[in-house]
């Protein structure tokens, strides 16, 4: 009798212990961010690139030994689901981190919702860099991206330094468009140009129409576009239907080969757009370099190596770095305190300097144009 008991036991031991061991050996990472709708190329580039770095480690031997696994949910673009689907998540699979969150009205619901302070739980790689995010920084939110309002001052300082002196602005009708109009505000007062119309659209739509008109009446010299890809194309393609000829610069929300995958190169051409990370083509820096042999060797189907890509992959690198200084078996605060620690960190020509007082990180920011074959050009 007391034989069979140890058996049982035993034989409750081994079939208990493999699944222990997996759980010990693994460190879950979640994302909610939108896989189908306007945004859909989005979240699904921001998860490729992170996927392709995840492998990677793993393919190294982990993080401690312990193996990446990240875990998705498709908020549509939708603050509701964001701040439902982000609670669902972390009630089913008790990720570690969280990242690439995009939106920044729906990165905002999280925050007001207090999803991430109840829970405790660090979010890394964010696809925002709206100022009420970054200051005051908070806790929890790790962004790993220039600052909108960066963004925005560089594509004005480079129409100013090109003589244009009237300019407009073309937002989206929320969170994200009205921070980038304010930093639009702003940047035009201090260089002493004139801010000669402002027009809205609808979020998750590409209705523009209003927009456009507004504009073309406004006749400026150039327009800065803080719109997403969908909108930002049916604009352009609208605007310069209707005749309008000012030079357009569009934040970095916008991805360029799926513009002229939209609406073509001809109607693209010209098309200025700022960029958070370097160019995917570039291969004079390390990173890039790092990026495209894993993208040759990976070769993900339907996915572009496009900028959106390229910033998955310095998130997740982000990550895995706080990951490495938390140590073996880490809590998301010890995550948390690590991720605050990287100063002056070189990841192949971007350096990264977080602390308590900067969740930004990453400063970098270029200005790339559309040529006539529908190229990106520095």
């Amino acid at each position: 009798m007391i034989q069979h008991a140890r058996l049982l036991f035993a034989a409750a031991f081994i079939a208990f212990a493999p699944h222990n061991a997996r759980a010990a050996s693994e460190i879950v990472i979640g994302q909610v961010a939108p896989f189908s709708g306007p945004l859909a190329p989005t979240g699904e580039h921001m998860r490729a690139g992170a996927q392709i770095y995840f492998d990677r480690i793993n393919a190294e031997g982990g993080i401690h030994g312990a193996k990446l696994r990240l875990v998705t949910k498709d908020d549509g673009y939708k603050i509701s689901e964001t701040v439902r689907l982000t609670r669902e998540l972390l009630a089913e699979h008790k990720p570690l981190a969280l990242f690439g969150l995009v939106g920044t009205g729906n990165v905002a619901a999280l925050l007001e919702a207090r999803v991430l302070d109840e829970e405790g739980i660090p979010a890394v790689g964010i696809r925002t860099g709206a100022t009420s995010l970054i200051e005051p920084p908070h806790r929890w939110l790790f962004i790993g991206r220039a600052s909108y309002a960066t963004e925005v001052e560089k594509m004005v300082q480079h129409m100013s330094a090109t003589g244009i002196r009237r300019i407009a602005v073309f937002y989206q009708d929320d969170p994200f468009g009205e921070d980038g109009l304010r930093a639009a505000e702003r940047a035009a007062q201090a260089l002493g140009v004139e801010l000669a119309a402002k027009a809205g659209y609808e979020k998750n739509t590409t209705k523009v129409e209003n927009a456009v008109a507004t504009l073309l009446a406004a006749a400026p010299q150039s327009i800065v576009m803080i719109s997403n890809t969908a909108a930002s194309s049916e604009f352009v393609r609208q605007y310069r239907a209707g005749g309008g000829d000012a030079q357009l610069m569009a934040l970095s929300t916008t991805d360029g080969p799926q513009v002229v995958t939209r609406i073509g190169k001809e109607t693209a051409h010209g098309l200025g757009i700022a960029q958070v990370v370097p160019d995917p083509s570039n291969r004079a820096m390390a990173i890039v370099r790092e990026v495209q042999e894993l993208y040759r060797a990976s070769s993900p189907a339907g996915i572009e190596l496009n900028h959106t890509l390229v910033q998955g992959y310095i998130g997740a690198a982000l990550l895995v770095e706080g990951l490495r200084r938390a140590g073996p078996n880490p809590t998301r605060r010890v995550l948390r305190d690590a991720l605050e620690s990287l100063h002056d960190l070189d990841l192949g020509g971007i350096t990264v300097n977080f602390s308590p007082r900067n969740h930004t990180g990453i400063d970098y920011v270029d200005i790339t144009i559309l040529n006539r074959h529908g190229r990106i050009l520095r």
